[in-house]
């Protein structure tokens, strides 16, 4: 993954617009405005190729074939298969706002999701996406630290439904799976004998006697075709259903909600996976 700020993410900008839902909540409104440049589309190639396969590993787990292909037919989610468009536009809904997190918002976010599927026509399970922001350089605990747990959906083709208000009854579950997830993580990095990052992760696995601050967010990324402001501002984090009743979030006071929006999207996704397995 990059170290330094990746060039794709100054296209993120804040519209400025603020919605308001059914309940009374704010919604920011970001803007995705990408642009054909080679230079920082390569870049941002690499850097989305990296979370499915290192390319550091690439060779050694392709075997025989070649690198584009074993990228295509094993790793990414398939472009004409009948779930692989939808999965697609998923895992770049989940990746573009861990680079929202990550790099606009200052926390450290993880990237083992999506190169830990068996299943690349799958998602993965557990929260989309997790950030961590440390109080203290040397990353020692204090109660000021923050985990930010997201859930993002994409709605980049006619399909019905307000995507805002699955993401809200998404994330109304975060708080229930997070111990999974975080655990799940932190496995991964012992896998691979990062030790350092395990313990990072370990910080925030006993809140009782290490408390933190919790943050959930719900992102709608949503191309600009498909944009209804009208849909949008029907969500209700104070009308979620669960089983056979209705709740609230149990989070809504430390919910925030974004809606990012950009042209042609479902065409940027399949031009970017296309573009990351041409040049791996």
């Amino acid at each position: 993954m990059m170290t330094g700020r990746p060039e794709h993410t100054d296209w993120l900008a804040d519209s400025g617009d603020r919605l308001t839902t059914a309940d009374g909540k704010e919604v920011q409104v970001w803007e995705f405005r990408h642009q054909a440049d080679e230079s920082i589309l390569s870049s941002w190639a690499s850097h989305f190729r990296n979370h499915y396969c290192s390319d550091a590993e690439i060779d050694l787990l392709r075997a025989s074939r070649p690198r584009r292909d074993y990228l295509v037919d094993i790793k990414f989610p398939s472009r004409n298969s009948r779930l692989g468009p939808s999965i697609r536009a998923g895992d770049f809904g989940e990746i573009l706002v861990a680079d929202f997190l990550e790099w606009l918002l200052d926390y450290w976010v993880p990237r083992i999701r999506w190169s830990s599927k068996v299943v690349r026509d799958e998602s993965p399970k557990g929260s989309d996406v997790i950030g961590f922001h440390f109080e203290n350089a040397d990353c020692s605990s204090e109660p000021n630290d923050v985990m930010f747990v997201f859930e993002a959906k994409t709605k980049f083709s006619g399909s019905r439904g307000n995507k805002l208000q699955t993401a809200i009854n998404d994330s109304a579950k975060d708080h229930i799976r997070i111990d999974e997830s975080l655990n799940f993580i932190k496995q991964k990095f012992i896998d691979k004998s990062n030790h350092e990052e395990a313990n990072k992760i370990e910080r925030f696995q006993n809140p009782v006697d290490d408390p933190y601050v919790e943050k959930y967010g719900a992102a709608a990324i949503i191309s600009e075709e498909f944009y209804d402001e009208d849909e949008l501002v029907t969500s209700d984090c104070n009308s979620i259903p669960q089983s056979s009743t209705v709740i609230a979030h149990p989070n809504r006071d430390n919910l925030t909600l974004v809606v990012i929006k950009g042209g042609n999207m479902m065409t940027l996704v399949h031009d970017l996976y296309q573009r990351a397995a041409d040049e791996a």
